[in-house]
Formats: structure tokens, sequence, C-alpha cells
């Protein structure tokens, strides 16, 4: 357990770590990874440079309960509205979490297009723990 992060009960949920496009920075997700894991979580990485379909279908393969996705390129908007419209097309009902910094006008717009939230630079470890205890929930 890190200091100050809650433990979240075994059955936390299953969470897809991803990153869209030309993302070739995985520090972030692999922080987040450490922190959730140790929150409970099981977490699975799709690697660097992975396409939404690619992602969508690695979700529904591997019944992830929620998508974190990483793309500090600036490629959010396309991308993220890209993996949503996969998962629907697909018929799953996977929150998409952003990770990372983005300016308001592309939160709103990812959010209306069906994004479930975002964890920004800075965020505490038992923020983060929360926001996707709460993504999860929301699903299950």
């Amino acid at each position: 357990m890190l200091a100050g992060v809650p433990i979240a009960p075994p059955t936390a949920g299953r969470l897809l770590l991803a990153n869209l496009g030309l993302d070739g920075f995985d520090r972030g997700l692999k922080a987040l990874a450490r922190t959730l894991g140790d929150a409970g979580f099981e977490c699975i990485s799709t690697g660097l440079f992975q396409q939404p379909s690619a992602v969508a279908q690695v979700a529904v393969n591997e019944h992830a309960d929620a998508i974190a996705v990483s793309m500090p390129s600036g490629g959010h908007p396309t991308l993220v509205r890209m993996l949503i419209h996969e998962l629907w097309s697909r018929g799953a009902d996977i929150p998409v979490m952003l990770v990372g910094a983005l300016t308001g006008q592309d939160l709103a717009a990812l959010t209306a297009a069906g994004a479930a939230g975002i964890v920004a630079p800075g965020v505490s470890g038992p923020q983060t723990v929360a926001k996707f205890a709460s993504a999860v929930r929301r699903v299950g």
C-alpha cells in the first residue's frame, strides 16, 4: 500500500490502460497502474501506439470495467471520440477516463461525447482511486 492510498476491495475492477496514436510517453500510465494496482485494481496495459479500434477490442476481450486513456500528443479529441464510437459499435458500455492535461474546451467536448471523467496532473493518489472506483461503480 502506498502511504495515504486507500485499499479498495479485491474486486475493485479490471482497468485497461491505453496509449492512443503516436503517444510514446508511458510514464504517467505506469504511475497510474502502480497507484491503482496498490488499491486493488487489476491493471492491463495495451502498450504504446495503439489505434482506437484495437483498444476497444482488447477492452471487450479482457472484460475491462474501465479504460484509462493517456495521450499527451494533443490528439485527445479525435482519438477518444473514435474509441468511444468503437466501444459503442461493439455494444460495450465501458467508461473511458482521460489521463493528462486537457483544455477546458476539449474536456467539455469529450465529456459530451461520452468520456467518464479526467485525472489531471497533480491529482492525489486517493482522489485518483476514488475517480476510478466511481467510474467502475457506475457500470457495475
